[in-house]
C-alpha cells in the first residue's frame, strides 16, 4: 500500500490544512495503521487509540521545536507517520528498518527514547528547564503518558518537582484505561472517577499544585484542538486528561484489547490472525506459568507478583486459578521488588515474573532489600537474550553480568524447557535470593511436563565429551553449540549456574588446550568473564574465548539474523571454533 495522499508528509504541511481536513487525515493514518501492521505485525491498540491526539498535537504545536515526548513508545506509530516516514513505515521493527519506539538517531521529531515506561515527565521537565535556561521562554515541551505508565514511581517524583518550577510543561495523559492488561490499583480507581463525573473535583493533581483540565473525549478532534490550544495560551506547568480507546477504529482490537496490544500479520478485514507455524515445545513464559500454578497447589508460602505483565509473562494462569495468590502491581517494577522482599520477611516464597530490562529498573531494591538480606524471592527472568523486534530496548543483554556480581545471589539459566521446571522447584527450596533467566519464544520439548526434580545447586552437565577444545555454553544457546560442534571432536558442557560455578566441570577444563563460553549476554562482566577469572586464578595456561554480545547496543530484527550478527548462530560458531564443513 503507498502511503495515501490525504496523509501530510511533514507536520508543517498537516498545519497548513484547514482543521475541517483533519478528520480526513486521521482516518487515512488509521487505515494506513492498520493496512502495514496487519503485513509486518507490531503493536497495534495503543497506536490506533491516539491517532486523533498524535494529529491534534503536531496541529497545534510547532513540532519539532516543540518537543514532544511519548511514554511507552509503541504509542508513537502514528507520530512516526505524520513526521517524514510514512514511506519507510512497512520497515517498522524490521532488520536496518524503523525502530518500533521513538529514537533520537531516527529522527528530529523523536526528542526522547522511550522503549519503557514513567519516563516521559522526567525527560521532558529536564528539557524545559534547559530551555528556561537558555532563554527559550516560548518553547513547549508535551509529554504524552499513557497505556499505563502513570502507575510508574518515576512519574510521580516528577510530577512532584514540576508542581514548582516555571516551565512550558504539558502533561497530556492519554487515559485508556489499559497497560498490556487493565491497569490496576487507587490512581486507576481516582481516574475512573474522574472519567465519570465532571464534579470529582479536586483532582490529585490539583492537590499536587498542577493545574488539571478535562477530561477531553480524545477521539473528538475538535473537542481536542480546543483543550489544546487553550493549554498552549496558558503556559506553564498542567495536566491534559484525555479519554481515549485502545485499538479505536478496529473492532477486533477494540473488543479484546490486552490480545490486541500487539500482533504477527492477521487479515486486515476479518481480524483473524496468521496461524503461528506449528512449534515442537511450549512458550518458556508458559511453562514457568504452568508450573508456578504447581508449586502454589504444593505450597502455601507461594505468591506470583508481576510488574504489569501478567499475560506477558503468563503469571496469568496463577491469577486466574489462584487470584488471592498472584499480584499485579502495575508498571511499578522497584515496587515489586520490595513487595517481594517484604512477603519472603514473613515466611512466603515470593516468585516476581519480570522481564530482563525491566529488572534492571529495580536493580537498587534487589540488591539492597533483597540480596543484603538473603531473602528468599525468585527472579523469574523473562526475555533474557535478544528479543528481536523491539530491539535494544528490550534485548535481556546484561542480566547476567549485573546478576553476577551481587553476594547471596544464585543465577541459572534452563537450556530446556524440563530444566525451567526442575529450576523453579530448586529455587523454592533455597533459602535466599534465586534468579532464573530464560528466553522469549518457544522450546523444542513436547514431553515437558515431566515430574518435578531438585537440580544440585552450582553443578553443570557434560552434554559432549571431547578434546583440545572445551565449550561452554549458557542456556538455550546450548542447541546452537551442540549442532556447530556436531561431527568435531570438540568437548561441550552446560553451565547451567553461573553462580555458584561448578568447580569441578572448571576443574576438567585445566586439562584442555583451548576453554570457549558462548553466552546471550554482554561478553563484559558476564559468564565468560566468570569463568575466566576462575581459569586464571587456578593456573589455566591454554586458550581462554568468550563468545557473547557486542559491546554495544544490539539492534533490532528477528532473533535470527541478530544472533548471525553476533557470531552466536551455528555458522558462525563453527567459524571461530575452526569447524568448517
Amino acid at each position: 500500500m503507498s502511503v495515501p495522499t490525504a496523509i501530510p508528509s511533514h507536520p508543517e504541511q498537516l498545519r497548513q490544512l484547514p482543521e475541517q481536513a483533519l478528520d480526513s487525515v486521521a482516518q487515512a493514518v488509521r487505515i494506513f495503521l492498520i493496512h502495514t501492521v496487519s503485513e509486518n505485525g507490531g503493536h497495534f491498540g495503543a497506536g490506533l487509540g491516539v491517532v486523533e491526539l498524535t494529529v491534534a498535537l503536531h496541529y497545534v504545536f510547532n513540532t519539532p521545536n516543540d518537543q514532544l515526548i511519548w511514554d511507552v513508545g509503541h504509542q508513537a506509530y502514528a507520530h512516526k507517520i505524520l513526521t517524514g516516514r510514512a514511506e519507510n513505515f512497512h520497515t517498522n521493527r524490521k532488520y536496518d528498518g524503523l525502530s518500533g519506539f521513538p529514537s533520537r538517531a531516527e529522527s528530529a521529531f523523536d526528542a526522547f527514547g522511550t522503549g519503557h515506561a514513567s519516563t516521559s515527565i522526567s525527560a521532558a521537565l529536564g528539557m524545559a528547564i534547559a530551555a528556561r535556561a537558555l532563554g527559550k521562554t516560548q518553547q513547549h515541551h508535551i509529554a504524552v503518558i499513557g497505556d499505563g505508565a502513570l502507575t510508574g514511581g518515576l512519574a510521580y517524583e516528577a510530577l512532584n518537582q514540576a508542581a514548582t518550577e516555571n516551565v512550558n510543561l504539558l502533561v497530556v495523559l492519554n487515559d485508556n484505561a489499559m497497560s498490556i492488561d487493565p491497569n490496576v490499583g487507587g490512581m486507576q480507581q481516582h481516574l475512573n472517577k474522574l472519567r465519570q463525573s465532571v464534579n470529582e473535583r479536586p483532582s490529585l493533581f490539583e492537590k499536587l499544585g498542577i493545574p488539571y483540565f478535562g477530561p477531553v473525549d480524545g477521539h473528538d478532534l475538535s473537542a481536542l484542538l480546543e483543550a489544546l490550544k487553550a493549554a498552549k495560551a496558558r503556559g506553564g506547568v498542567q495536566l491534559l486528561h484525555v479519554l481515549t480507546t485502545k485499538g479505536k477504529g478496529f473492532a477486533p482490537a477494540e473488543a479484546e484489547q490486552t490480545h490486541w496490544h500487539a500482533t504477527g500479520q492477521f487479515d486486515k478485514i476479518s481480524g483473524t490472525r496468521q496461524a503461528e507455524k506449528p512449534q515442537a515445545g511450549p512458550k518458556y513464559q508458559d511453562v514457568f506459568g504452568h508450573t508456578l500454578l504447581e508449586l502454589a497447589r504444593l505450597d502455601a508460602r507461594v505468591l506470583g507478583i508481576t510488574p504489569a505483565m501478567p499475560s506477558g509473562s503468563s503469571m496469568l494462569i496463577l491469577q486466574e486459578a489462584l487470584p488471592e495468590r498472584a499480584f499485579d502491581v502495575g508498571i511499578a517494577e522497584a515496587h515489586a521488588v520490595t513487595l517481594a522482599a517484604g512477603m519472603a520477611t514473613q515466611g512466603m516464597r515470593p516468585f516476581c515474573a519480570i522481564y530482563s530490562t525491566f529488572l534492571q529498573r529495580a536493580y537498587d531494591q534487589l540488591i539492597h532489600d533483597v540480596a543484603l538480606q538473603n531473602l528468599p524471592v525468585v527472579f523469574c527472568i523473562d526475555r533474557a537474550g535478544l528479543v528481536g523486534a523491539d530491539g535494544p530496548t528490550h534485548h535481556g543483554a546484561f542480566d547476567l553480568a549485573y546478576l553476577r556480581c551481587i553476594p547471596n545471589l544464585v543465577v541459572a539459566a534452563p537450556r530446556s524447557e524440563r530444566e525451567l521446571r526442575n529450576l523453579l522447584f530448586t529455587a523454592l527450596q533455597h533459602d535466599g535470593p534465586f534468579a532464573i533467566r530464560y528466553p522469549r519464544g518457544n522450546g523444542s520439548d513436547p514431553d515437558w511436563r515431566q515430574p518435578m526434580a531438585a537440580t544440585e545447586m552450582g553443578r553443570g552437565e557434560w552434554l559432549k565429551t571431547g578434546e583440545h577444545t572445551l565449550v561452554f555454553s549458557v542456556g538455550t544457546l546450548a542447541t546452537h553449540v551442540q549442532q556447530a560442534i556436531e561431527g568435531s571432536r570438540y568437548a561441550h558442557a552446560d553451565l547451567r549456574f553461573i553462580k555458584p560455578l561448578d568447580e569441578a566441570l572448571l576443574q576438567e577444563a585445566l586439562g584442555f588446550e583451548r576453554v570457549v563460553v558462548v553466552e546471550d549476554g554482554c561478553v563484559r562482566g558476564g559468564a565468560g568473564s566468570a569463568v575466566g577469572e576462575w581459569l586464571l586464578a587456578n593456573g589455566y595456561k591454554g586458550t581462554f574465548v568468550s563468545l557473547g554480545l557486542p559491546d554495544r547496543f544490539v539492534p533490532h530484527g528477528s532473533p535470527a539474523a541478530l544472533y548471525a550478527e553476533a557470531g552466536l548462530d551455528v555458522t558462525g560458531l563453527r567459524k571461530v571454533l575452526g569447524i568448517f564443513a
